[in-house]
């Protein structure tokens, strides 16, 4: 079998694998806060995006896409592709905003330090990167991926085993996450799960599309994409009973998988801070480049200057809160996964129309 499947499940997975991700608060959200239930809520997702991926790697390879509006103009065509894209990128903002919300939440709960120290050396960072072009330390933060699912994946394993808690305590304890966030409530795990799918989809969908493109195998690539989908359903799944196990403890918490980390070892949290710092700053780049791109060409000066711009008004924004603007930006970006869910499901409907079309046909 080629290589290009799974490089393509890769690179698919560490899109979406985040801060948010991997800091636990998304699962404790989108999936924990609803009780048992949530691990129904993880298959769903799961099939979505083993679904999904699946579509916009098989899209993008058939178009030979170079990029993702390429695939949006397939969909909803030029006009309302370019629309799409709009909103995507203010969306990916949105994004970045939330990392720099989330090291200030590690800095405060790791180290005892204010949020605003986090958030200041983060976006500092951040301009510095974007500014100089320091290509080989987003390479080098990209290497962090394996140990930082090694990290978690250990840390939530252990705790599952660990906790004495009963279900009828984890159940009471999951009460206490009734909504998603104040002034967006979701009151079904369905939704929650659906929600969830469909603002991964959204952030990871430009880069799939690019991924995609590059290789002129339509199966290959469409191989790809379930099983980058199949591999984030186990990785939600095995977090999300981690957390469930200890949720009595986690109700409050901007870090859920830090804190499970400190129960572990003072040194296990140390490690687990510093690949979260790594991840969710290898994050804050590429959303912050994403939407300054849309303003100036990169490497310009003028890239430079809206870089700092752009930044500075994030991290004004950040002091809202990490889990907040979670349950904030993330369901409002849902809504446009949601539509290109419906695009892509529609899309998938009337090729399978059109093939059974020319099979009978052939048939006479």
């Amino acid at each position: 079998m080629s290589k290009q499947p799974f490089l393509i499940a890769m690179t698919f997975m560490s899109i979406i694998i985040g801060g948010g991700f991997a800091s636990g608060q998304e699962v404790l959200q989108f999936f924990t806060g609803y009780g048992l239930i949530g691990v129904a809520g993880t298959l769903v997702s799961g099939l979505l995006f083993a679904f999904l991926g699946m579509q916009i790697a098989r899209m993008s390879s058939s178009l030979q896409a170079r990029s993702h509006k390429e695939v949006l103009a397939a969909l909803f065509g030029r006009r309302a592709g370019l629309a799409i894209d709009l909103v995507l990128s203010f969306f990916l903002f949105g994004v970045g905003v939330v990392m720099l919300a989330g090291s200030g939440s590690i800095f405060a709960q790791q180290y005892g330090m204010p949020p605003l120290f986090g958030g200041v050396l983060l976006s500092v960072l951040v301009v510095a990167t974007l500014c100089l072009r320091v290509r080989g330390i987003i390479n080098l933060i990209s290497a962090i991926m394996p140990v930082l699912l090694l990290l978690v994946m250990t840390i939530t394993v252990y705790s599952f085993f660990a906790s004495d808690a009963s279900l009828e305590s984890l159940n009471t304890a999951s009460g206490e996450f009734a909504t998603i966030s104040d002034g967006w409530p979701v009151s079904h795990w369905f939704i929650g799960a659906l929600l969830y799918a469909s603002f991964n989809i959204a952030v990871g969908f430009p880069m799939l599309s690019v991924i995609g493109g590059l290789t002129s195998d339509t199966r290959q690539a469409a191989l790809g994409g379930i099983l980058g989908g199949v591999g984030l359903g186990v990785l939600i799944f095995l977090l999300n009973i981690g957390l469930f196990a200890n949720l009595d403890r986690l109700v409050g918490v901007e870090m859920p998988s830090l804190m499970l980390a400190n129960a572990l070892s003072p040194a296990v949290a140390l490690a687990m801070s510093l690949a979260l710092i790594c991840m969710i700053y290898s994050t804050a780049v590429g959303m912050f480049f994403a939407f300054t791109a849309r303003f100036a060409t990169p490497e310009t000066s003028r890239f430079k200057v809206l870089s700092v711009i752009f930044t500075a008004v994030g991290l004004l924004l950040s002091q809202f809160g990490f889990s907040a603007l979670i349950g904030t930006v993330y369901p409002m970006l849902g809504v446009v996964g949601l539509i290109l869910i419906l695009a892509l499901g529609y899309r998938w409907h009337t090729a399978r129309r059109e093939a059974r079309m020319r099979l009978a046909r052939s048939s006479y």
